[in-house]
């Protein structure tokens, strides 16, 4: 099964894009809303399912997005507008029990920052409000993906914060009062950054998923695994934290390029050199480093909640390490189990297996190194 998962990455073509969530931030006055959102306007336009799918071109709708791609940012903002009244039926939002009918205030679309990565589109909505105060709570439809949601609260109390939260498909946000802002609970935090930590994870993280797999490749024994998700553990803990902070900055076009490296390194000395070291447990920990900063780039974001910083970063964390919990424990059940034993296990499992996640890692670092 993980070697139908690494072909079919291997297969993947240079224009795809690896859709990410919309970013939406909301105002909410006395008697209206306004919403900006970040979106993935080509394949909404296109009609590629985020739920399912992210990327572009395990859709059947592929063709079409790239069709949609080729266009310069002015002309696809003007199909965006034109599409719009037919997309923003599936833009839920909703004051008590009145549904509120949202006007699309601006639609535009941003330059590319490179062929490998997917263009920006923000379109700015606008709703009148019903008089009667009631609670507002915004969403869409499960096709459109996920959603990070942020509120924008003027001159909030001194220790309150706004809220925010990252919505799955289809799923509608607490409700919004029109005055300050949502009180979330520890405990309902806590267990939202845990589902954020997986989910960047499973199904959305394949570069972390073939790294993992490397490491998993390296030996049938559980030691030498459990040795090296430990050490990637601790490092990726600690970037994922010091970023948080804002101690550590290092730019996405650093970062991407050198996790794809790090996925060749481990590829490849799982062919080479199959023993473990002090030096493998050093590479792991050093690229456990740059892990940790591709996941801080997910917080920044949504942002650490304030008040339970500490908190939503280890739950954030759990969700990490559960996610690759269950990356070894289906590659154990699925391969280990099964072939583990039989003399030619290496040969003719863990050499293909490893060369091409090798390639992988060797095909996105070029991807991403060049504009």
């Amino acid at each position: 099964m993980w070697l139908v998962v690494i072909v079919m990455a291997l297969s993947t073509p240079a224009t795809a894009h690896e859709m990410s969530p919309a970013i939406a931030d909301i105002e909410i006055g006395e008697d209206s809303l306004e919403m900006s959102i970040i979106l993935q306007g080509e394949a909404m336009v296109a009609g590629i399912d985020l739920s399912s799918v992210t990327d572009t071109n395990n859709s059947p709708r592929a063709d079409a997005y790239d069709a949609l791609r080729a266009l310069s940012p002015d002309a696809f903002s003007q199909r965006l507008q034109a599409a719009w009244p037919d997309l923003s039926d599936g833009v839920r939002m909703q004051a008590g029990d009145t549904m509120l009918v949202p006007e699309l205030v601006e639609a535009s679309t941003a330059e590319a920052v490179s062929d490998a990565l997917p263009r920006e589109s923000r379109v700015i909505l606008r709703a009148t409000l019903p008089d009667d105060g009631s609670d507002v709570t915004v969403g869409w439809d499960a096709q459109y993906g996920p959603i990070i949601l942020r509120q924008i609260v003027q001159d909030l109390p001194e220790g309150q914060e706004a809220y925010s939260a990252f919505l799955g498909p289809g799923q509608m946000s607490a409700p919004m009062p029109r005055t300050g802002t949502v009180e979330i609970t520890g405990l309902a935090s806590f267990a939202n950054y845990v589902w954020l930590g997986f989910t960047h994870i499973l199904p959305k993280g394949l570069d972390h998923i073939l790294f993992v797999l490397g490491l998993f490749f390296f030996s049938r024994e559980v030691r030498p695994l459990l040795y090296q998700i430990t050490a990637f553990t601790v490092a990726h803990t600690i970037t994922l934290a010091l970023a948080s902070l804002g101690v550590v900055s290092v730019p996405a076009s650093i970062v991407e390029p050198l996790i794809a490296l790090s996925i060749a390194y481990v590829a490849v000395e799982n062919i080479l050199r199959p023993k473990l070291s002090r030096m493998r447990l050093m590479v792991v920990f050093g690229f456990g480093l740059l892990h940790g900063l591709g996941f801080a780039s997910v917080l920044g974001e949504i942002g650490l909640s304030p008040a339970y910083f500490l908190a939503s970063l280890i739950a954030f964390n759990i969700g990490v390490e559960l996610g690759q919990i269950a990356i070894v424990t289906t590659a154990f059940f699925s391969i280990t189990v099964w072939f583990g034993a039989r003399p030619w296990y290496r040969q003719r499992i863990v050499v293909p297996a490893s060369v091409l996640i090798g390639l992988m890692g060797l095909w996105w670092a070029v991807e991403r190194l060049i504009p």
